[in-house]
């Protein structure tokens, strides 16, 4: 456990949910645990007992990518886990694959609707179907643009040409849409979505003010910083911005409630997270402003400053859109000016006052 995790309280201690099993956090809350096969090895998923028009079951939020063996443990779960109830409804709070991966394969399988916003449903749909927006020539080309100039590397960004629908191959036809402030029963107890953005277009968590329990997603993570990146598809957009503001929006919670992540472990310190998370993007950017001063930067040429660990291929798509991110906070900030070289290269120097 590092220093920052030592400032937040875990109250179920050590204990992890098995694999194909569950582990009840609240009254009519259990935790899933399944495994990724990335860096970030595993996923947490939630199964809400619910009523729906007279039938009872089960809400289940967040899916894992398509796999054999994701598909594996959810059968072990309906096996044994549901008391013998099916799934009621899908809710997805983001479009990334290891949250939406499955559902076409849940609500087909319970014959339920999935719920998630409109604008993530609509990038889960168009990204199953091809490669706009994570992967192939143009992503290439946006990396390039940014300063990752490594041809083998390029190469190899330019052939993923199925890295979503490898994850994702489907999305259900048609869905119910969830904005901010709506408002769900399940289980007898309301559930409010808050929206947030800068990590995923349109992220949905969902706030039980009964229970006081948030089920976060990728919003509030308790070990690791949020991936907050700036891609191809919204080229000029201030990322980073975005997601400060969203995770602000948790501070009006109580500071005791649970809060139910996407990785890692249920924890409170809720407020003192936030502080967390404010002060580990400020200290980056203030070393990425005094590098800005020193020299003109790319992204590629500040990562070493964001990421003090080797990184595969994988890992520096994630980072540059990161570096180009916090380049962007500063960008529009007025803090930095930014040009394009001879050699396509976008640099971004300070602006002395």
């Amino acid at each position: 456990m590092n220093e920052l995790e030592r400032q937040l309280h875990y109250p179920l201690g050590e204990q992890l949910p098995a694999p194909g099993g569950t582990l009840t956090v609240a009254e009519g809350v259990r935790w899933i645990r399944m495994a990724l096969p990335f860096a970030l090895d595993h996923i947490n998923l939630w199964l809400l007992r619910d009523e729906i028009d007279g039938r009872a079951g089960w809400t289940v939020v967040d899916c894992c990518i398509t796999r054999d063996e994701s598909r594996a443990m959810w059968e072990t779960v309906f096996a044994n886990e549901l008391d013998g109830l099916p799934i009621l409804r899908v809710i997805v709070t983001h479009m990334h694959p290891d949250h939406i991966g499955l559902a076409w394969w849940l609500c087909e399988r319970w014959s339920c609707p999935l719920w998630v916003s409109a604008t993530d449903y609509l990038m889960a749909r168009i990204g199953s179907y091809g490669t706009t927006g994570f992967g192939g020539a143009p992503a290439a080309a946006y990396f390039a643009s940014h300063g990752l100039v490594d041809e083998e590397s390029l190469a190899k960004i330019r052939a993923r040409n199925s890295y979503y629908p490898s994850l994702v191959p489907s999305v259900p036809a048609s869905y119910a849409r969830l904005i901010d402030g709506t408002e769900l029963t399940i289980g007898g107890r309301r559930w409010r979505c808050i929206s947030g953005y800068g990590h995923a277009p349109e992220h949905m968590a969902l706030w039980c003010d009964e229970a006081k329990l948030l089920i976060s997603g990728d919003m509030l993570l308790p070990r690791i910083s949020t991936n907050v990146s700036v891609y191809e598809m919204e080229p000029e957009a201030n990322a980073l911005a975005l997601f400060l503001a969203s995770i602000d929006r948790f501070r009006a919670l109580p500071a005791d409630s649970l809060v139910l992540p996407s990785h890692g472990k249920p924890f409170t310190g809720m407020h003192r997270r936030i502080e967390q998370l404010h002060e580990h993007h400020a200290e980056r950017l203030a070393d990425l402003l005094a590098a800005c001063a020193r020299a003109p930067q790319s992204a590629h040429d500040i990562l070493p400053l964001l990421f003090r660990r080797p990184l595969d291929l994988h890992q520096t798509t994630f980072a540059m859109g990161e570096a180009v991110a916090h380049l962007h906070w500063l960008w529009h900030g007025g803090k930095v000016a930014r040009a394009r070289g001879g050699d396509g290269v976008y640099r971004f120097s300070a602006i002395t006052p």
